[in-house]
């Protein structure tokens, strides 16, 4: 076990990088891949990674995004497209990005190849989609093979070149170590208006990363299934009180309903936007203020309609002592997720509020596409 905090480390190192528009070395067995994010990427940053490899970058897209863009037949895994002919790095952030600027111009493609993840070649590729979604980036990098002759001494060559090196395995497996990893970090009574009775435990996973938290509210009794709400944080509607989801409702409802039935708690979770982040979720409003609705504005931006993962939620209930619950939610996949990492899930106990003009769109695309129970 003490060597998964520093695995998780090495993971959110990579993940700074990234997110500061560094390249980085994802290595595989017997190979390894440079990769940059197109999010970003300027000129000097083609060339360098072009002067890296030896050999002509790639753009890989997720298959979802190339399909959209009219360059595969389907949506699963990623594709990898040539960047020679001059392709510069402004028309790589076109084809990465549908709400940038001229993001509707045709895209340079010169040669493709889908790569299938559920087969070893391209496992690299998909490691890389993988990583930046963590980053919280779009799922759109710039890749190119590290030379075969500099496998031999990697680690000093990278070092030399100032990238740091993150093995494929610690990618794939980050979230669920992330998850096991979480620790009690902090707790305090806070007094709230639907309770005076209200404990918040926060709880961090051991590479750092972001904080979850439970509003444990009222005494609940840990023999009996306990009334829980699972709560993607939502700035926009939870702080700001946007009217363009149901979120804050259902947060002030959910903790209002549990104090009303004397106890249970709320684990606000940090994944923002079904789990693709603040920035991206603002892209995804964007688009669906040109007519998309919020799964076809994820899609567009190269994501799944819903990116989330439960294994945190159900780790924070068995440190909380809850090993059975009383689940409120509209959304099945909820259940399935917390039965499947060992949670009991007694009931679904039914959570909607009344639509608006800003929300009904969205609230019937849940309702019609996503498989919401209202």
């Amino acid at each position: 076990m003490s060597s998964i905090p520093l695995t998780l480390q090495a993971v959110e190192r990579a993940i700074g990088d990234l997110r500061r528009g560094a390249a980085i070395v994802l290595q595989a067995r017997d190979s390894a891949l440079l990769v940059q994010a197109a999010e970003g990427l300027m000129q000097p940053d083609l060339a360098r990674i072009s002067a890296l490899s030896k050999a002509t970058p790639l753009l890989l897209l997720t298959a979802r995004r190339a399909a959209i863009l009219g360059l595969a037949d389907k949506p699963d895994g990623a594709v990898r497209l040539s960047l020679s002919g001059g392709v510069t790095a402004e028309r790589v952030r076109m084809m990465a990005d549908p709400t940038g600027p001229q993001a509707s111009a045709p895209p340079p493609a010169i040669s493709i190849s889908h790569i299938d993840p559920r087969t070893a070649p391209g496992a690299a590729e998909n490691g890389a989609i993988e990583l930046l979604k963590l980053a919280g980036l779009l799922p759109a990098a710039v890749v190119a093979p590290v030379p075969r002759e500099r496998m031999n001494y990697l680690p000093s060559w990278a070092d030399s070149e100032s990238l740091l090196i993150t093995e494929l395995d610690d990618v794939l497996n980050y979230q669920k170590l992330e998850a096991r990893t979480l620790e009690r970090v902090g707790a305090a009574r806070v007094p709230l208006d639907v309770s005076e009775d209200v404990e918040i435990i926060a709880f961090r996973p051991q590479d750092g990363g972001r904080e979850h938290l439970a509003f444990v509210i009222g005494e609940p009794d840990a023999a009996e299934p306990v009334l829980t709400r699972l709560h993607s944080e939502c700035f926009t509607g939870d702080l700001l009180g946007s009217l363009r989801c149901d979120c804050g409702d259902q947060l002030r409802g959910a903790m209002a309903e549990i104090a009303k039935q004397g106890g249970g708690v709320v684990l606000y979770l940090a994944q923002e936007g079904r789990g693709i982040g603040l920035v991206n979720k603002l892209r995804a409003y964007a688009l669906q203020d040109h007519g998309f609705d919020t799964i076809d504005a994820n899609e567009q931006l190269g994501f799944e309609a819903d990116e989330r993962i439960y294994q945190p939620a159900a780790e924070m209930l068995r440190q909380l002592g809850f090993a059975q619950v009383r689940l409120m939610t509209n959304n099945p996949d909820k259940v399935n997720a917390l039965e499947a990492s060992g949670i009991a899930v007694t009931e679904r106990v039914q959570h909607s509020f009344p639509s608006n003009t800003h929300n009904e769109a969205y609230l019937a695309t849940k309702k019609s596409r996503a498989g919401h129970l209202f």
